[in-house]
C-alpha cells in the first residue's frame, strides 16, 4: 500500500471505475511451466511491524535509535496463533529499508536479529512467511526513487546488498514456508525499461547462493493488474523458483475512499461509496460528501467548489459503470489470461494485497457492510482464479484487528472465508 498506489494519479482511479483496457500479452510462451507453486494460500499483511520509523529531518539520512516507532502495533506471539487458527497459512511481512541501510555495522546486525525473530515467531505459530522490502516513499532520503528508480539511482548499491542479505538468511528455512519479494509497488511505468533492469539486478543479488527460497516478482506501476500483464517472463526463468505478485484495490473510488494519504482532492471528502454501485444512488453519496465538505476546516470555499464538482463528475462514471464482482473478475480474467499464455500455473501468482479503508474514529470512508462485500468479492474471484491471497491488513484502517484490543473483526473474519477463533 506503500508507494506508487499512495501517489495515483486520478486518471488510474478513473479507469479502475469503468469497463478494463484490453490485456497485451507477449508472445513468448515461458519454459518453466510448472516450478515453484506457492503452497499457502490465504495471509495477511503485517505493516507496521517492520515500517513507521524515526527518521531525523534533512540533512541527516540517519534515524534515531531504535528506529521503528514503539507505540505501532506489532503482532504478538498469540496474535500469530490466533491468525493460524483463523483459517490464515501466511503472513506478507513489510520490512522498511530505511533503517537496515542506513545503520552502522552494530545497529543493522541487530536489526537483521530482530527480523529473523519475526521470521521464527510466524514459523513457530506454523505461518508462512513473505518478506517484503517495503521502501517508505514519505521518507526524505531512504525513498523508492533514491533506492530502485534505476540502477543507476543513488543508493540502489545498498538496496541491492540488502536484499542480498536477506535472501540468504532466509536459507534453509522450513521449505515451501519463506519466500522473499525483493521490492514493493514499483514506481516506474508499466512499460519502462528501466524497471526489467532493476527487478533483474536485484534478483541476480537474491540468488548469489544456491536458489531455495522462492523470489516473487512483479510488473511496474505499483504492480497492478496492467503491470504484471505487460511483464515477460521468459527472461525471468533464470531465477527459479519464482512466483508472481501483483495488487488489487480496483475501483479506487471505492477502496480507498476518505484516505487522507491520496493527493487527489476528491479522496479528502470522498464517503459512502456503495459496493457493489447498485447498493446505493449518485445522491445519496453527494449528500454525504457535501456533509464532510462543510465540516472541512482547512480547504478554502473556492477549494471545495472545485473538489466538490470533479467529485461529482468521477462519481457519475462511477455509479454509469455500475461496478460489481463481474467487474472484479474481469480485471482478474487479465491476469489469468496472461498465466495462460505464458503456462504460469495459478497457484504461482499471488494477490500480495487488496482492502478498503473502514469507517473509524480516525477515518470517513466505507460504510462497513459495503466493505465486508467488497473483501468478500475480492477474496472469491481471487480463489475462483486459483491464486493465493494476502489481505491488506492486519491492523491501521484497513485492518482486521483493532491495535489495542487485538480484536479480530467479525465481519473482516466473515468476508475472508475464515473462521473466528475461540479466545
Amino acid at each position: 500500500m506503500t508507494g506508487w498506489s499512495r501517489r495515483r494519479i486520478l486518471g488510474a482511479a478513473l479507469g479502475a471505475a469503468t469497463a478494463p483496457l484490453a490485456t497485451t500479452v507477449p508472445p513468448f510462451v515461458s519454459q518453466a511451466r510448472a516450478a515453484g507453486a506457492w503452497p499457502l494460500r490465504r495471509g495477511v499483511n503485517t505493516w507496521p511491524w517492520f515500517a513507521l520509523t524515526r527518521e531525523f529531518p534533512a540533512p541527516r539520512t540517519d534515524y534515531d535509535w531504535p528506529p521503528f516507532q514503539s507505540q505501532r502495533p506489532v503482532p504478538t506471539p498469540a496474535d500469530l496463533a490466533r491468525l493460524r487458527a483463523s483459517g490464515l497459512d501466511f503472513i506478507r511481512l513489510p520490512v522498511d529499508p530505511g533503517p537496515f541501510v542506513a545503520a552502522e555495522a552494530g545497529q543493522r546486525a541487530e536489526l537483521m536479529g530482530m527480523l529473523d525473530a519475526a521470521v521464527d515467531a510466524a514459523l513457530s505459530a506454523d505461518l508462512g512467511v513473505i518478506v517484503n522490502v517495503q521502501a517508505n516513499g514519505a521518507t526524505h532520503y531512504w525513498n523508492p526513487d533514491r533506492m530502485y528508480s534505476s540502477t543507476t539511482a543513488p543508493e540502489f548499491e545498498s538496496y541491492r546488498r540488502l536484499v542480498s542479505e536477506i535472501a540468504e538468511r532466509l536459507q534453509g528455512r522450513k521449505a515451501g514456508m519463506v519466500a522473499l519479494e525483493p521490492v514493493n509497488e514499483p514506481p516506474q511505468d508499466c512499460s519502462s525499461e528501466a524497471w526489467p533492469a532493476v527487478q533483474a539486478s536485484l534478483l541476480t543479488a537474491a540468488r548469489m547462493l544456491e536458489p531455495s527460497v522462492p523470489l516473487l516478482v512483479t510488473g511496474g506501476c505499483g504492480s497492478m493488474v496492467r503491470g504484471l500483464t505487460a511483464l515477460d517472463p521468459a527472461p525471468l526463468a533464470e531465477f527459479e523458483p519464482i512466483l508472481f505478485t501483483f495488487h488489487f484495490y480496483e475501483p479506487y473510488l471505492f477502496s480507498h475512499q476518505g484516505a487522507p494519504w491520496m493527493r487527489e482532492p476528491v479522496y479528502r471528502a470522498l464517503n459512502n461509496v456503495p459496493w457493489p454501485a447498485s447498493a446505493g444512488t449518485l445522491e445519496r453519496t453527494l449528500a454525504s460528501v457535501r456533509a464532510r465538505m462543510a465540516g472541512d476546516t482547512e480547504m478554502s470555499e473556492e477549494a471545495k467548489k472545485a473538489a466538490y464538482a470533479e467529485t461529482e463528475r468521477v462519481l457519475k462514471v462511477y455509479f454509469n459503470a455500475q461496478p460489481d464482482r463481474r467487474f472484479i473478475d474481469r480485471y482478474l480474467k487479465q491476469v489469468s489470461d496472461w498465466a495462460q499464455t505464458h503456462g504460469i500455473a495459478p497457484e504461482r501468482i499471488v494477490v500480495g494485497e487488496f482492502g478498503a479503508l473502514r469507517t473509524d474514529a480516525r477515518y470517513t470512508a466505507a460504510p462497513s457492510p459495503d466493505r465486508a462485500r467488497y473483501i468478500a468479492d475480492v477474496r472469491q474471484s481471487a480463489e475462483a482464479f486459483g491464486f493465493p491471497w494476502a489481505f491488506w491488513d492486519l491492523f491501521d484502517g484497513m485492518g482486521m484487528m483493532d491495535d489495542t484490543t487485538r480484536a479480530l473483526d467479525p465481519a473482516m473474519i466473515e468476508a475472508l472465508g475464515l473462521t473466528m477463533p475461540r479466545a
